[in-house]
């Protein structure tokens, strides 16, 4: 009798042992910052599209009601603009097949480095690398990356820097390599653009916030110039940005 109530019990402790537990939904990136996914997402698009600082978006929130510091806001922008990256990829646009080479300069810390980048015709960024250097391995780097993101151009137009004819043949030996003069332009033209935007940022003081700010100006050009299915085509053209960047941020 003895036996029959232990093994009853056990047999209640296996039973108990398989319960299947519920399955939860994924823990949220904005979970544990205190504040609203809205009001981050928003303080982080404010910063990557107009000429302002940390302090700027800070004022403007308190203006809205929202109390938070400085700091708070570049904690935001360095951990979720590669996060915004990320979820927006499945729907961006494929690069196009000419490809606008060159590399321009940025102070970080009060050194200057170099900034690669390389748009396609239609204007889409298509990478952009930070580095100390400017050598045959950061050129590799930068293309090696840069192939990721679509279908192998067919032409690429750079500066007649010694690394880049090496590199263009050594990853892309049936492309069409042009490096007259102006061929370049439009590349040119577009870091213009970038450091007008670099330029109220009141000094980069660190290599990796550097990499990622850079990264989420060209991931904010995108969007503008409408190289992601992002946004409702019918919505105001005005409101096209805050709805094209607010998507990718309910998958995180």
């Amino acid at each position: 009798m003895h036996r029959g109530k232990t093994s009853f019990g056990m047999l209640k402790r296996v039973r108990r042992s398989r319960r299947v537990r519920p399955v939860l939904p994924p823990r949220s990136a904005f979970a544990g910052f205190g504040f609203p996914r809205e009001v981050i997402v928003l303080a982080v698009r404010w910063y990557l599209r107009y000429g302002l600082s940390y302090r700027d978006v800070e004022e403007l929130l308190v203006e809205r009601g929202v109390q938070v510091d400085h700091v708070s806001i570049y904690r935001w922008v360095q951990r979720f603009t590669p996060l915004l990256i990320d979820a927006a990829r499945p729907r961006r646009h494929a690069t196009g097949d000419r490809w606008f080479v060159d590399e321009t300069y940025v102070k970080v810390a009060g050194q200057w480095v170099y900034l690669y980048r390389a748009i396609d015709q239609f204007g889409q960024v298509i990478d952009v690398l930070v580095s100390q250097k400017r050598d045959l391995a950061a050129t590799r780097r930068f293309f090696t990356h840069a192939l990721e993101h679509g279908p192998r151009p067919s032409e690429i137009s750079t500066d007649q820097a010694p690394a880049y004819p090496r590199v263009v043949a050594e990853l892309l030996p049936a492309v069409c390599h042009v490096l007259e003069q102006y061929a370049n332009n439009p590349i040119e033209s577009d870091h213009g653009r970038l450091k007008s935007r670099l330029q109220p940022m009141r000094g980069l003081k660190r290599l990796r916030s550097t990499r990622v700010i850079s990264a989420g100006l060209a991931f904010i050009q995108n969007l503008r110039r409408g190289h992601y299915d992002l946004g409702m085509d019918d919505i105001d053209p005005r409101h096209r940005l805050p709805a094209a960047f607010a998507e990718p941020a309910l998958a995180i």
